[in-house]
């Protein structure tokens, strides 16, 4: 299926499918005991998403406590240096906690609240997912478990300490490379044990059905507001919309509000030191199909089969695979997916910083060097760009590894 402008009017009543199914993708590859947890999830999310009650809850958090709609900024001292190609920034780095994550779990706290659950437990790579759950836990006064790889807990120290503060509890992970898979490991091995009392609050479009479905359209909020506020401001759309993509949250949340308009769309993968394995972490553009964490998708293998060991600059996007509904528009080629290196994305970080006072996470800088690169390539329009977090987290790992550029 070729996008011709029409094939996407039905496109989130047909994907995913009842199974949670995006084409080939998806599912729910989970032992037998966690099924019907699944399941109850599932009915519970349905039931509430159609509930007036629900979300007018869940609109009067995002205006009253995370500060949306969040604005668009024209970026216009960086895209005069670049050429004739103007350059706009959808900031969730001004959403309450510093990026896009708080949006999907506000609303996974309020459906364990529905649900009676005393408590959420998730993974957490760059720490921006486990502050987010963090602050819903103590907003919904619930228990809150977050487990993180050994290394980002070093990388990420402002963000440990938030979620400490908050009140939750952190769990070191110190299993093989001890960043974000094994991350993802140890909260569902500690989930399949309280199930019961607790729903598993993953932090992107990944996992077992529901979850993809469910925090997609939990950060649909980023490109609906993103369109109506391009629209407002220019009177039209974007000719491009860029986004990072590590499990995919930020850039689902993007995307859909534009996959049914003649605009390009642009996933941008961590390239890291290069294109050996275990060098990068671009699952779409060096994969293939694999099924890991519950669902299948496009992944990075090792000679085994197995994920294979991946790196990013970014601890947010160290992942071996995505989103199956990033691998889905993928396959049809609506989406395209491309890669930046850590040298190109730390080159944006400080370029962003200096020339438009805004210090991006090293996820969003992914997004931001791709969108310079393409602002190049183009001759005229307009590229939107999802700024999906702030950099305050970074800067001390920038600045021990990098220095001050």
């Amino acid at each position: 299926m070729n996008f011709n402008g029409t094939e996407f009017d039905t496109y989130f009543k047909n994907y995913p499918d009842s199974n949670g199914y995006f084409g080939k993708y998806g599912g729910a590859y989970i032992p037998d005991e966690l099924k019907k947890a699944m399941d109850e999830i599932t009915e519970a999310y349905f039931t509430i998403c159609k509930s007036s009650k629900f979300i007018g809850e869940l609109r009067r958090i995002r205006k009253e406590f995370q500060g949306r709609p969040t604005p668009v900024s024209y970026l216009e001292r960086l895209s005069n240096s670049l050429g004739n190609v103007q350059l706009y920034v959808k900031r969730e780095d001004l959403n309450h906690t510093g990026a896009h994550k708080l949006n999907h779990c506000m609303g996974e706290a309020l459906l364990a609240k529905y649900m009676g659950k005393k408590k959420v437990i998730a993974e957490t790579g760059a720490g921006q997912h486990g502050v987010a759950l963090a602050t819903a836990a103590a907003y919904f006064g619930l228990e809150c478990d977050i487990y993180m790889g050994a290394v980002d807990i070093k990388k990420q120290a402002p963000n440990v300490a938030r979620m400490k503060i908050l009140g939750a509890n952190v769990v070191e992970v110190t299993d093989g490379l001890a960043t974000l898979k094994e991350a993802v490991d140890a909260a569902f091995a500690a989930y399949m044990k309280e199930y019961k009392d607790c729903i598993y609050c993953i932090g992107s479009v990944v996992g077992p059905h529901p979850f993809p479905m469910m925090v997609r359209d939990f950060q649909s909020v980023v490109g609906i507001e993103a369109r109506e506020q391009f629209i407002e401001m220019t009177g039209e759309l974007p000719d491009a919309v860029v986004a990072c993509v590590g499990g995919g949250s930020n850039a689902m949340g993007m995307f859909s509000g534009f996959l049914n308009d003649p605009v390009d769309i642009y996933g941008v993968e961590p390239l890291g030191r290069g294109t050996a394995l275990g060098d990068h972490a671009a699952s779409l553009t060096y994969g293939e199909e694999g099924v890991m964490h519950g669902f299948n998708s496009i992944m990075l293998k090792d000679e085994n089969g197995e994920p294979a060991p991946v790196y990013s600059v970014a601890s947010g996007l160290d992942y071996p695979s995505s989103g199956p509904e990033h691998a889905f528009l993928h396959d049809l080629g609506r989406v395209k997916y491309d890669v930046v290196n850590d040298e190109e994305t730390i080159d944006a970080f400080f370029t962003l910083s200096r020339m438009e006072g805004i210090i991006p996470a090293i996820e969003s800088s992914h997004a931001v060097a791709y969108a310079m690169k393409l602002a190049k390539k183009m001759e005229k329009g307009s590229i939107l760009i999802n700024l999906s977090g702030r950099g305050d987290k970074d800067m001390d790992y920038i600045i021990e590894k990098y220095g001050i550029r």
